[in-house]
């Protein structure tokens, strides 16, 4: 039996110019994104050498530490979250259907996908289970991926995840390997928090401001997610490893889970503060939501 995670409460922009992302990519003039990548910068891969890090430093909560040194060989990892476009030329290659679309089809009480509703009128936010939550349907059937074919693909498990990578010629991360390379493109490494604010307190990542699930302030201009790139690169060029969405690794968190990191944009100074390197997360590995995604990396040659 899953564990419905989603249940539980605990959980500036860098803009191209909209027109950009129409050449060469098939986007009109409705679809193409407020903000993002321009489509050159799509699908590129950011190399990051062998090191030693101090993994779990700085730690919130007591699944993070001890704070331990780590070597990571050299590998490579996509510039950003793995899209909406890009998952959709998978599954046209592919006809790979998604653990959403399997269980939301089947007559599993447990079926569909995991879906954040906002609040309106004062109301708080609240997740729900959404039958026909999936990735082309993120809000549930009816909804379509209008206007978000250059956000980071959600509602996929780490079974999807995987098929993707290895469509793609990739793998998924370790949660060594993520969390290497977010704080090596930390602002400041010695401030937790400095990929998710300036010294000044301004958003420079898609986070929650204001009190979860209360009241959503949106001062970094995203209610909820928000297309790839929209906020500035990190110091080895990566975008959005802090916020936006979580992203799968391969690294076991518990029975029949992997482990998430990076927070997304429902995590708050509240409640979920793990819009931080060193923060992570369990979710079932056969489980999906509108807020997690994934990216890949490539390993080094020899």
């Amino acid at each position: 039996m899953r564990h419905l995670l989603f249940l539980l409460p605990f959980l500036v922009a860098a803009c191209s110019d909209p027109k950009a992302a129409e050449v060469n990519t098939g986007v009109t003039a409705a679809e193409a994104p407020a903000c993002g990548l321009a489509p050159e910068q799509v699908g590129t891969f950011i190399s990051v050498p062998d090191g030693d890090f101090e993994m779990g430093a700085n730690g919130v909560y007591p699944e993070e530490g001890p704070a331990r040194k780590v070597h990571i060989a050299g590998f490579s990892i996509q510039s950003h979250e793995v899209t909406n476009r890009q998952f959709e030329q998978f599954v046209t290659a592919t006809n790979y259907v998604t653990d959403a679309e399997r269980t939301s089809a089947s007559s599993r009480p447990d079926g569909g996908s995991g879906l954040f509703v906002q609040g309106e009128a004062g109301s708080a936010g609240q997740w729900i289970l959404k039958r026909g939550a999936t990735w082309k349907t993120p809000e549930g059937p009816g909804s379509s991926l209008l206007r978000k074919m250059d956000m980071p693909v959600v509602h996929v498990s780490l079974n999807d995840a995987q098929a993707y990578a290895t469509w793609a010629g990739g793998r998924l991360p370790s949660e060594d390997e993520w969390e290497y390379a977010a704080m090596l493109g930390m602002p400041d490494p010695a401030n937790p928090t400095s990929g998710a604010y300036d010294p000044e307190g301004k958003p420079v990542a898609n986070t929650w401001q204001g009190i979860f699930p209360a009241r959503n302030e949106v001062k970094d201009g995203f209610a909820e997610a928000a297309p790839a790139g929209c906020f500035p690169a990190s110091r080895i060029g990566l975008y959005d490893m802090i916020g936006n969405v979580w992203e799968w690794t391969v690294t076991p968190f518990g029975p029949q889970q992997s482990t998430i990191k990076g927070g997304s944009f429902l995590c708050a100074d509240n409640f979920c503060k793990r819009y931080r390197g060193a923060a992570r997360q369990g979710q079932d590995v056969d489980f999906s939501s509108n807020h997690i995604g994934f990216r890949i990396v490539k390993d080094s040659a020899p």
